[in-house]
């Protein structure tokens, strides 16, 4: 008898819910300042089918197996390639785009090079996130090591590399928290730094995590990059044994560059100076080939590098041999974009950071990234921002009218409402913002695939033209 009383008050609860589902005003209920929704019969009896990520992606992998299987032609892999999630769009359609870049990353070893890759962008890239990843691609094909650019002292902790400062050392950006310095927009190549008043100190530590590749555990080869004010300014290097030291002197102001290569690989560093002059960074490497610097500007949306001295940037930037810089924004700004003026305003600005950074380094490539899928509640449901497609869409447009190459995240994570699944299978976290790190290192695989496709595309383009 009790089983039966169950069963039946339980048959009236789906009844009474299911009445509700039907009769519910589908504007929802004004309960004092609280609008109450509950779900409607349609969507209770055809919940929508959520992605799943690891079949998807397991799918993509199978299908560029089949193409490498198959020895696909130049033509139909250039087929293959443009219509996966992972593409490039190129300006004007041209996929021979990173061809210099490729072949400035080839000849880098045998040239006594580092070809460097400069990545910006917001909270998504802290710690070294993605960067890594095509850090250990770039250098394990073409050669290079150590973590590339790093402050004078430490600003967001990373697993890369450990850069303590201590002295008279006053931190200048152009944004962040009230603590920071404007200074009139010398900031330098990692859109800030760090200005000297008197003595200070840099203590550069390789790597020891085992997460992070080999590669980065030593380095050998340092440049210190400033923008030197009035007086002398003192430097004294000196490697972790005291077996190599050296003092330098520099009297003219302006931006300079001051290097040092070791005979062999050390795993830390004292860099001091005694003066006046704004750090903009060390760069941090072993031997030639390619170095990606990790440059992330927590809160950003990429408006920045129209607020740095242009002649200031462009000359740190001579002492960077820079093959390709890499800006990674627009999900700060998914919130408040509101409709079509406003992304039109924010696209704007984007292609006017894009030919400051031509002006200032003009023989680079420049690749955007767009913002990922993102995830707010809309009547009690999980929904992308109802303005990221277009944004997508318009970024992709603006980047390349302004000369730069394209990749979409948003895409390659599967698109729209795509960031629920992500957060349900532990690849995002619980703001439906930000990935985790397994989600992140999926997304830097994803990228650096990308890249390799493309350098496919780039060796078959070489063995057709000389059979021609």
């Amino acid at each position: 008898m009790k089983s039966i009383r169950i069963f039946i008050f339980m048959g009236l609860a789906i009844l009474l819910l299911g009445l509700a589902c039907v009769f519910y005003p589908k504007d929802g209920v004004n309960v004092g300042s609280v609008n109450l929704h509950f779900p409607p019969i349609t969507k209770i009896l055809n919940p929508q089918r959520q992605l799943d990520v690891e079949a998807y992606l397991a799918q993509q992998d199978s299908l560029e197996a089949v193409m490498r299987t198959k020895q696909d032609s130049l033509a139909h892999f250039r087929r293959q390639v443009d219509s996966s999630d992972i593409r490039f769009w190129f300006p004007n359609n041209d996929d021979s785009y990173f061809d210099d870049l490729f072949v400035q990353m080839e000849h880098a070893r045998s040239n006594g090079r580092t070809v460097r890759v400069v990545h910006y962008g917001d909270s998504q890239i802290e710690s070294d996130r993605m960067s890594r990843r095509l850090r250990t691609y770039l250098q394990g094909k073409f050669g290079g090591g150590g973590p590339g650019m790093v402050p004078f002292a430490t600003l967001i902790p990373t697993l890369a590399v450990s850069t303590y400062g201590t002295g008279s050392l006053v931190h200048q950006s152009p944004f962040g928290d009230s603590t920071v310095v404007r200074a009139g927009g010398n900031y330098g190549p990692m859109v800030q730094d760090f200005r000297v008043n008197g003595s200070a100190t840099s203590t550069i530590t390789a790597a020891t995590h085992k997460s992070c590749d080999s590669r980065l555990y030593k380095f050998s080869k340092f440049k210190l990059i400033f923008c030197n004010r009035p007086g002398p300014l003192a430097i004294h290097f000196a490697d972790r044994k005291g077996s190599y030291s050296d003092d330098q002197t520099i009297e003219e102001e302006g931006v300079h560059a001051v290097s040092w290569q070791l005979d062999s690989a050390t795993t830390s560093v004292n860099i001091s100076v005694s003066g006046a002059a704004d750090i903009y960074g060390i760069l941090v490497d072993d031997g030639a080939g390619v170095a990606v610097d990790n440059i992330p500007l927590r809160g950003c949306s990429g408006h920045q590098f129209c607020q740095i001295n242009r002649d200031q940037l462009a000359a740190a930037y001579s002492h960077m041999d820079i093959g390709l810089i890499i800006l990674q924004f627009g999900g700060n700004s998914v919130p408040y974009l509101k409709g079509q003026k406003s992304i039109d305003a924010y696209c704007e600005s984007m292609g006017q950071q894009i030919d400051r950074i031509h002006q200032c380094c003009p023989k680079a490539k420049i690749l955007f990234i767009g913002p990922s899928d993102m995830s707010t509640r809309e009547n009690g449901d999980l929904r992308s921002y109802g303005c990221i497609p277009q944004l997508v869409s318009s970024l992709q447009s603006t980047a390349n009218a302004h000369g730069a190459a394209y990749w979409s995240i948003f895409h390659a994570m599967g698109g729209l409402n795509s960031m629920a699944a992500w957060v349900d299978q532990g690849l995002s976290g619980p703001d439906y913002v930000h990935f985790t790190q397994r989600g992140v290192d999926i997304m830097g695989d994803r990228l650096t695939k990308a890249f390799d496709n493309m350098y496919q595309i780039f060796k078959m383009r070489k063995e057709v033209d000389n059979v021609q």
